[in-house]
């Protein structure tokens, strides 16, 4: 039996009771004035006057209580061949080292720090060391483009930038130095030092009096012994700020608070993801992403858990079955990433054979969260795995679930194509474009009735009005998500798309989510999107993209055609579903959302930018000759 209802409805009678409860397992220097305290910011704080320090709580309370030994974090690349366990103990090391360098190049608490790095264990420290001394951490995904990283620098004004000469993908390597250097150029903001980990697959050149190097730094303070120990900081001063992936324009600096974030992670980790203190855990991630802020770093090492730091990819590194090896070798027993990534390796290996090279009796569930896990790629995982296969859903901005199935309170039943209910601290409603509450199974806007719960965002960096512009205006006593969908008689959630991928056909309004959910279960399709582009006469109509499982070996018009009947039986005529288009490969951001504004942007004929954080900037070329061959780019 779940304790689900139980424990939601003990938060929902008492939430500031339950929080407090909740972070008797964090440790703290000094204890709050209050649990919640609506009149700070700009829609209360959570634990104001505690005093705390997260990395004390990652790190050095582990060793203090006897487990220096354990594996903190396990890094594994298929990538570069390279494998290493650093224990609690050697992590405790490392970052008091780093910590102290970066205090030697005056960065002291609330200074900011950006981090342009490759997924290795370095990353990791780097976050850590600056949650030791109260810096500001702002980890922009390695590899991005020098505009973008030069917003960044320019809106976080960083004292110090911590890189590496490069980043492997499979088949090349990417140097990140000269990236770095042009975004310190373009930029307004200069700043005064960088440390580089020079990687031997390409060695970074190096600028006199600013640049130094990060492994003989490491190896000077090691020589003299040279520590940092934890600052004390405020609950409600920042831990990080988080740049949203796929920001046009001027980026929007989420802000992560140090308190109420350690208390809601650690929560998570026993009581939505089932894991212990000791257990492996793996999030497939990126740390540039959110969800390894949250699940590659905080999460698993405030709970004492090992982590699994992967440089690799799903399929390709060197195989579809990477992801198994990983886990039979390691042990991990809970596992969560993106479906994108399930996605690729069913496409590669449709019949799952690679699963039965490894023994994965020590594995327990699978979460996918990021994309929506359409009911398709569920069942195969399910099927081929054996496991629990539950689909969650959250944002950059809460920095862990809204919505899930939580195994750690006893599954409940799992419906397919929903990411579950709402968590303790998520008072959910679906408001229709008035802001009244929509009934059950009608769709509208998801919103959260404010307070947020312990570490969602309190505001955006130095910009109270931007938040309450973006996430709070247009429905007053509201954090409005910009998802669309539904929820049933049972208080499950169904997010069926963004609210601008809602689109009005003929009067109609029809989430693509649910379509593309009905072209997924075609037999032949690997993975798909739909977006609605202009029409004269409806208004909007949705156009359909395929790609085709590897091997299907079929006609692709028979294929095109079978999918607009499937929609047709399953939505109806309503639908207005004519046209799919079988495609390669679809434009998705490095983090496997695709990118589905920059297709209708293109179709329209309307003015678009190269996507930031794009995978391969070439499928926005593929996408506009496949749209163009059929007479589907506006004005032309």
């Amino acid at each position: 039996m779940s304790r689900y209802h139980e424990v939601y409805e003990s938060w929902k009678t008492d939430p500031q009771a339950f929080w407090a409860e909740a972070a008797r397992e964090i440790s703290w220097d000094a204890p709050w004035e209050k649990v919640f305290d609506p009149e700070s910011g700009v829609y209360g704080r959570w634990f104001t006057g505690a005093k705390c320090n997260t990395c004390y709580n990652c790190v050095d309370r582990h060793v203090e209580a006897g487990r220096a030994e354990q594996a903190a974090i396990i890094y594994d690349s298929p990538i570069t061949g390279t494998k290493r366990t650093i224990t609690y103990g050697e992590l405790q090391d490392e970052v008091s080292r780093l910590a102290a360098i970066l205090r030697d190049f005056s960065v002291e608490k609330g200074d900011r720090v950006i981090i342009y790095m490759p997924m290795v264990p370095e990353a990791v420290i780097a976050m850590l060391a600056c949650a030791r001394i109260g810096a500001i951490h702002s980890v922009v995904f390695g590899g991005f483009a020098a505009n973008e990283l030069a917003t960044r620098i320019d809106d976080a004004h960083p004292k110090l930038i911590l890189s590496a000469s490069c980043g492997i993908e499979p088949g090349r390597v990417i140097p990140y130095k000269p990236l770095l250097d042009e975004a310190i150029e373009l930029a307004a903001h200069k700043p005064s030092t960088c440390i580089i980990l020079q990687r031997p697959q390409a060695r970074a050149g190096m600028i006199p009096d600013r640049d130094h190097d990060w492994s003989e730094l490491m190896n000077l303070a090691k020589a003299h012994d040279h520590r940092a120990g934890c600052v004390s900081v405020a609950a409600t001063d920042p831990l990080y700020i988080l740049y949203t992936s796929g920001t046009t324009g001027q980026p929007k600096g989420v802000v992560r608070d140090n308190g109420g974030h350690m208390v809601a992670l650690k929560w998570s980790m026993k009581n939505i993801y089932d894991v212990q203190p000791g257990d492996v855990y793996w999030a497939a991630s990126d740390v540039g992403w959110v969800v390894g802020h949250s699940y590659i770093v905080y999460g698993p090492l405030l709970h004492g858990c090992t982590t699994i730091v992967f440089e690799g990819k799903p399929v390709g590194t060197p195989d579809a079955g990477v992801f198994w090896r990983v886990i039979a070798e390691h042990g991990v027993k809970v596992l969560f990433t993106a479906p994108t990534a399930f996605r690729a390796i069913k496409k590669e290996d449709p019949q799952g054979e690679l699963i039965r090279d490894y023994d994965l009796s020590g594995f327990k569930a699978l979460f996918l969260a990021g994309e929506r896990a359409d009911p398709d790629t569920l069942q195969w995982a399910e099927g081929h795995l054996g496991v629990p296969v539950i689909d969650h859903w959250w944002q950059t901005e809460t920095a862990w679930a809204i919505a899930a199935n939580p195994l750690g309170l006893g599954l409940l039943p799992t419906r397919h194509g929903s990411p579950g209910v709402p968590m303790p601290g998520y008072d959910i409603e679906v408001l229709d474009e008035q802001g009244k509450k929509l009934a059950p199974g009608k769709l509208g806007a998801i919103c959260v009735k404010l307070p947020l719960p312990p570490a969602c965002l309190p505001t955006l960096w130095q910009d109270d009005e931007r938040f309450i512009e973006s996430y709070l205006a247009r429905f007053p006593g509201y954090y409005e998500t910009a998802d669309a969908g539904y929820t049933d008689e049972d208080g499950y959630l169904y997010i069926m798309a963004r609210t601008d991928d809602i689109i009005n056909v003929a009067g109609h309004r029809l989430s693509t989510g649910g379509m593309e959910e009905v072209l997924a279960a075609h037999p032949d399709v690997a993975e798909c999107a739909v977006v609605g582009i202009a029409d004269d006469l409806k208004g909007q109509i949705p156009i359909g993209f395929v790609v085709m499982k590897a091997g299907a070996g079929r006609d692709e018009s028979e294929v095109e055609a079978e999918c607009v009947q499937l929609v047709r039986d399953r939505i109806g005529a309503v639908a207005s579903l004519k046209i799919v288009m079988t495609v390669a490969r679809l434009p998705k951001t490095r983090s496997g959302k695709i990118l589905r504004g920059t297709i209708r942007k293109i179709a329209d004929g309307e003015e678009w930018k190269m996507p930031a954080t794009i995978d391969d900037p070439a499928i926005l070329d593929e996408i506009t000759a496949a749209l163009a061959a059929r007479n589907l780019v506006r004005g032309e």
